[in-house]
């Protein structure tokens, strides 16, 4: 994929910020808060104006009649405003109300017959078009929704990290599970590359270092929930900050540069390469020790899948983690892996001697 650059994005090094509340919920709240974001040095004001929701009955939103409040805010304060859409209909009521970016949700990220719906109403259109992650962790997901804008002509694109839905109690309202936008970079350096702390976090007291983890992974900017009075707020109450809490944030994170010269580092690359080759040298062994135990388990009768003994492998380097500063789900998450591999190899001795 090609991607032009976005022009109303050239901030002069420093971190793009787009702010505003999570829906525009009045007039005189857009107002508001767009102007004190204003005060502040914000360019960019973001509102949602259709607010997808989990069950009925909760605000969805003030609809197509909030558009006039956002284009009060382009004609008076000189900003540029955003918002989610979802349907073509969305499409062409915010382009005939001069909104200047638009992106597209999570949950309508992961449907590709609703961002191919879009794509196609934005066709022959030159808008920045953002495109948040799916909910679920599924980097071609999201890669197919830009695919999809881009066929359509669209080449002024971002990607929003927002983190993805997990189960069961959390520290984050949704996941970071940073490796999935490290490796979208990675595949598309010239992306800008975003982050949505507030969706992450889901309270406003983790937003400062959500923030700073982007800024340390080399995100382009952020976009940041922000209410006059969040407590009150019709929607996202808890992870939404003040203009002030805003400035606050923004003042203590520490933008740091992208080495060139990798000379203070070779040495520590050569013990890393080192350790890395021994790695693949144990993971080697330890797959041929798991072909000898799937014959073992074919000439005794035995189902490949033992589920105690993987209990028990888990259970003991779950109290390394705390040792050795590394988190609980990083290990867990290696061992998920090994274990399926060690599947793989038990199942391909059987398969092979089967046949």
């Amino acid at each position: 994929m090609k991607f032009d650059k976005i022009d109303i994005f050239n901030t002069g090094g420093q971190p793009l910020v787009i702010a505003g509340p999570c829906s525009a919920e009045s007039e005189e709240q857009v107002m508001q808060v767009a102007t004190e974001l204003k005060s502040r040095g914000v360019n960019i004001f973001r509102a949602g104006i259709w607010k997808p929701r989990t069950r009925p009955g909760c605000f969805e939103g003030v609809g197509k009649d909030g558009l006039p409040w956002l284009a009060r805010v382009k004609s008076e304060l000189g900003m540029y405003i955003a918002t989610e859409v979802a349907t073509a209909e969305h499409v062409e009521q915010a382009l005939c109300a001069g909104v200047d970016v638009l992106w597209v949700g999570a949950r309508t990220t992961a449907n590709p017959f609703a961002v191919q719906e879009i794509a196609d109403a934005l066709r022959g259109c030159d808008i920045p078009v953002l495109v948040k992650n799916p909910v679920n962790p599924d980097i071609e997901l999201w890669i197919g929704a830009m695919e999809r804008l881009v066929n359509a002509g669209i080449t002024r694109i971002g990607a929003i990290h927002r983190g993805f839905s997990s189960y069961g109690e959390k520290c984050f309202r949704n996941a970071p599970q940073w490796q999935l936008p490290i490796e979208l970079h990675r595949r598309f350096p010239g992306l800008p590359l975003l982050c949505d702390p507030s969706h992450i976090a889901g309270k406003r007291e983790l937003i400062l270092s959500l923030s700073q983890q982007a800024m340390d992974l080399n995100f382009d900017g952020l976009m940041i929930e922000t209410h006059c009075n969040p407590y009150c707020a019709l929607s996202d109450a808890r992870q939404q900050v003040t203009p002030d809490e805003l400035v606050a944030i923004l003042g203590k994170l520490v933008r740091r540069t992208v080495a060139v010269d990798g000379t203070d580092f070779q040495g520590y690359r050569r013990q890393i390469d080192e350790i890395d080759n021994e790695l693949m040298k144990l993971l080697s062994k330890r797959m041929e020790i798991a072909r000898e135990i799937g014959e073992l388990k074919r000439e005794k009768g035995m189902v490949v899948f033992q589920p105690y003994r993987y209990n028990e492998i888990m259970e003991r380097y779950m109290k390394f983690c705390a040792d050795a500063r590394i988190e609980a789900d990083a290990v867990r998450e290696i061992f998920e892996l090994i274990h399926s591999e060690s599947i793989r190899q038990q199942l391909s001795v059987m398969n092979d001697n089967d046949a």
